[in-house]
């Protein structure tokens, strides 16, 4: 099998975008179960990797974007291809990355419908017992950036309300706020208890705030269920809010209104992690121009669809060694094969020769 490794592009100047689809490490690896890889000059170069390290690793520099395409049989993403990259995708190809159908353009379902790709999204590459296997180092990692986010926009030159998350002695800590109890939940809730802030996780599902209480094992987090009542309340004092929703394959429920950002204290920070889902704060929005950081009614918000490639090189290798047992399975095997015999990578596929499976329709 032929995989190639574009340079990513970036849908907006304003949210750049380092990570890279594959590591050197990973080619290496490929490289042992037959597998020959394509990987675009500079690819890398965002997350640390040079053209040199591929190459040692044994990878194929090229030096445009429509090489790559033109010679991998698998193309390998981060973000779902953009614009300037539909003409250089061929019949029958397959691309796999972080797709997000949800949200993604008409034009980009015509190509993947008139070109016949198959079309896997890493994002709802799903295990037996629920588990998304590439997702959740990615939600680790964004529940653990969430508290160098929120501590540099909570201070004064960034409008922010001018206040330390921990707080000192006589001086109370941050109220942070995260709605979601999975991964990404945790994960924030986990690092702002280490800040000794005050937490307040919310969720519809019991078992969910049971286990994230386990793990946290913290008097500082309280657990909530998500009700109406309860998110009207809490908004109204928090410094942070964070956005850690997530439902495979569908459009996050928006859960808090403008009517309860409008409540909220002036300089507070909302960070909605699920804004490449849509978002579940009604005010959060990818802005046209890119500008992932905006004030509404006083309120930060920081809306950066792809905020782990502000630690690119962590999340290059977090993605490459969470994909790898699939790409060595495809190696080996080949897509078709792969897809049937293995039950994660088959709820992985958005399209298959072009068609979109019903329930992404």
């Amino acid at each position: 099998m032929i995989f190639g490794v574009p340079k990513e592009i970036s849908p907006f100047k304003e949210t750049p975008e380092f990570r890279v689809g594959l590591s050197p490490m990973g080619v290496k690896e490929l490289l042992l179960y037959g597998a020959k890889v394509y990987v675009e000059s500079k690819a890398g170069e965002g997350a640390g990797f040079t053209d040199i390290d591929y190459e040692k690793a044994g990878a194929t520099i090229v030096y445009s974007k429509e090489e790559v395409y033109l010679r991998a049989d698998i193309v390998l993403k981060v973000r779902r291809p953009q614009q300037e990259e539909y003409s250089c995708i061929k019949e029958g190809q397959t691309v796999m990355g972080f797709i997000h159908l949800v949200t993604a353009r008409k034009e980009f379902i015509r190509v993947v419908k008139d070109k016949k790709v198959v079309l896997v999204g890493y994002e709802i590459i799903q295990k037996d017992d629920g588990r998304l296997p590439i997702v959740i180092p990615f939600s680790e990692m964004a529940g653990r950036l969430s508290v160098q986010i929120a501590g540099r926009l909570l201070e004064s030159p960034h409008g922010g309300r001018g206040i330390l998350l921990s707080g000192i002695p006589g001086i109370p800590p941050a109220e942070i706020v995260i709605l979601g109890a999975g991964t990404l939940g945790l994960n924030a809730a986990r690092s702002f208890a280490g800040m000794c802030t005050n937490v307040y996780v919310l969720d519809i599902y019991r078992d969910k705030l049971e286990r994230l209480a386990c793990f946290t094992g913290s008097t500082r987090v309280t657990t909530m269920f998500a009700t109406r009542h309860n998110i009207e309340k809490l908004v109204k004092f928090a410094d942070v809010i964070i956005g850690a929703v997530l439902v495979p394959g569908e459009r996050c429920p928006v859960l808090i209104t403008k009517d309860m950002v409008e409540s909220m204290k002036k300089g507070a920070v909302i960070i909605d992690f699920d804004i490449d889902q849509g978002g579940s704060i009604e005010t959060a929005k990818i802005s046209p121009s890119g500008n992932f950081i905006y004030t509404v009614n006083d309120v930060i918000h920081f809306c950066m669809p792809n905020a782990t490639t502000l630690v690119a090189r962590t999340a290059t290798h977090a993605l490459t060694s969470s994909i790898f047992p699939y790409l060595k399975i495809i190696a080996q095997s080949g897509i078709e094969r792969a897809v049937a015999e293995n039950s994660d990578l088959n709820r992985g596929i958005y399209a298959e020769k072009g068609k979109i499976r019903e329930e992404f329709l």
